[in-house]
């Protein structure tokens, strides 16, 4: 069957997933914060942001490669990180991993995945990152930056813009928690999706592996969406990033910011590249579109940016480099790729968001990403 025939878009997969995983795992996936406003700005903001079509250019294929920290990238975009995600999909970080290899992307690991650095390393390719929510002991940092060193990670990532748990009120109304325990309520929506369910079988329950050396029994008292990982973690500082800066040999990236002021800061500590993100609506339900604040950050920095924040397509991306960033990424529809198709999804995602951007570039006549900034209508 040809793929694109019948999922020709993100939101077919996004559909077909949604019938596919039991309804407190997509709560899980599909949920933001609060009432959902800042996730629904990050689509009204990118809508909002018109190219302007340009004819008579002739027959070409745009050029969708970039140069990105140095390395010579096929396409702009790579897999962004998410906790937990073998809840969403038995194996996923691994089918991730592996996909992104195929595409030569990077693929990013969450510190609280469902799989160890040590577990995915012999399925990583070229472009692995590690993101870290950051430990609040020494000799924990010291220890998981040698585990991904060691693990074959390249890059790391801190995320700084969950200094305590959101609240995540749709997740909670779901029964989950953190790890899932099955519940009469949530053994009944298993019961509903058994593809999923006989691929949990054979896994058993996902749980942070990569934390378990450092787990101890006093987790009771936490949020239903708080788990082991706000144990270990602090509220980073200005310090924290200098330290992390000494400490980690490769490129070092900070995930989460918005403000130029920030950013200007962050380029002063010797950080390589800035993710401007606002965790896509999961954590602050006040926070400005990402893609408003993307320009301002931009304006500030000489640093590379990565971008992510309701990328559902990829006229979205072209959006996202046309006002400022080098690259992006996309952590939502991934999953949504895996839920709908299993390993086959992430082929089909890359191959669909290529194929989107190649269409838009040709509408607007744009040969190559460097030419993307001169087509942007606000």
């Amino acid at each position: 069957m040809d793929l694109h025939s019948k999922y020709p878009a993100l939101s077919d997969l996004r559909a077909r997933a949604q019938r596919r995983i039991p309804k407190f795992v997509w709560e899980y996936l599909d949920s933001g914060t609060g009432d959902e406003a800042t996730k629904a700005r990050n689509r009204a903001g990118l809508d909002r942001i018109g190219m302007m079509p340009s004819v008579l250019h002739g027959e070409f294929t745009p050029d969708l490669s970039t140069d990105f920290l140095g390395k010579k990238l096929p396409l702009p975009f790579g897999i962004a990180p998410i906790g937990m995600s073998g809840l969403m999909w038995p194996d996923a970080e691994g089918h991730l991993a592996r996909g992104a290899a195929r595409a030569n992307i990077p693929y990013c690991i969450s510190t609280v995945a469902t799989q160890s650095p040590e577990d995915i390393a012999p399925h990583l390719g070229t472009h692995a990152w590690f993101q870290m929510y950051p430990p609040r002991d020494a000799d924990i940092r010291r220890d998981m930056l040698a585990r991904a060193k060691a693990a074959g990670f390249s890059t790391l990532i801190l995320t700084v813009d969950v200094p305590v748990a959101s609240r995540r009120e749709r997740q909670v109304r779901s029964g989950l928690t953190n790890p899932p325990r099955l519940t009469p309520r949530l053994l009944a929506q298993v019961a509903l999706r058994p593809a999923w369910a006989m691929g949990m079988a054979k896994r058993g329950m996902p749980h942070m592996r990569g934390l378990d050396k450092y787990a101890n029994a006093a987790t009771n008292g936490l949020s239903p969406t708080a788990h082991v990982g706000y144990l270990l973690r602090t509220a980073p500082d200005w310090d924290y990033v200098g330290w992390l800066r000494e400490e980690w040999d490769g490129d070092f990236l900070v995930k989460g910011v918005l403000r130029p002021e920030d950013a200007v800061r962050l380029e002063g500590l010797g950080v390589d590249a800035i993710w401007v993100s606002n965790h896509a609506g999961r954590q602050f339900d006040g926070a400005p579109p990402a893609i408003d604040a993307l320009p301002q950050v931009r304006a500030a920095t000489k640093l590379p940016l990565i971008f992510d924040s309701g990328i559902e397509g990829g006229l979205d991306i072209l959006r996202a480099l046309a006002l400022g960033a080098d690259f992006v990424m996309l952590g939502r529809a991934f999953h949504f790729a895996l839920g709908a198709l299993g390993p086959q999804g992430v082929d089909h995602l890359i191959d669909i968001l290529a194929k989107d951007m190649a269409s838009n570039m040709g509408q607007i006549g744009a040969r190559t990403l460097s030419e993307l900034p001169a087509t942007i209508r606000l």
